[in-house]
């Protein structure tokens, strides 16, 4: 029977080659064969996560907190994954324009709220809470959501024109 260290070192083998679904079955094999050894549900969610798989990339990081008893790398990896998770759900609520309630903003707004405070260093999520907020008429909370992406991404120009237009909405408010 192999190692989980052989697995690894076959699925790393894949990975260098970008060959990122050979090297998830090489990890699912070894947790197949090694059901309670943490780092391998760890590493697949992470290959699985670079290949855009949210769900089972979500299921593998819960399986790796759960089985090493919240080691901290792996926590921090599933709270950036569930904020992924709650960012794109906000997404398609702020997607559903010409709704006449502003419901879908304020649900969205508060998704990404929590996805902000499980992930800080997402700007994605500030971008998108800012835009949550301006569709809501709520300038000052956008212009406060877009200065913490700045302070994030400070070469993103498009944050700056987005600061721009906020000030400008703001304006024409009052």
């Amino acid at each position: 029977m192999m190692k989980p260290e052989d697995y690894m070192q076959q699925a790393y083998r894949c990975i260098l080659q970008n060959d990122f679904e050979q090297a998830i079955r090489w990890f699912e094999a070894a947790i197949h064969a090694h059901p309670e050894h943490a780092e391998l549900y760890y590493r697949c969610s992470i290959t699985h996560a670079r290949s855009k798989h949210l769900l089972p990339a979500l299921e593998y990081a819960r399986k790796a907190v759960e089985l090493s008893e919240g080691v901290e790398e792996y926590v921090l990896h599933l709270q950036t994954l569930e904020a992924k998770q709650l960012t794109v759900r906000a997404k398609l609520l702020l997607e559903q324009v010409g709704t006449e309630s502003c419901k879908p903003y304020v649900e969205a707004s508060q998704l990404l709220k929590e996805a902000i405070r499980l992930d800080p260093l997402s700007v994605e999520a500030h971008v998108m809470l800012a835009l949550a907020h301006s569709d809501l008429n709520e300038y000052e909370s956008a212009l406060q959501v877009l200065q913490d992406a700045i302070l994030l991404d400070p070469q993103n120009g498009q944050l700056y024109q987005m600061l721009q237009q906020t000030k400008q909405r703001l304006k024409s408010m009052q």
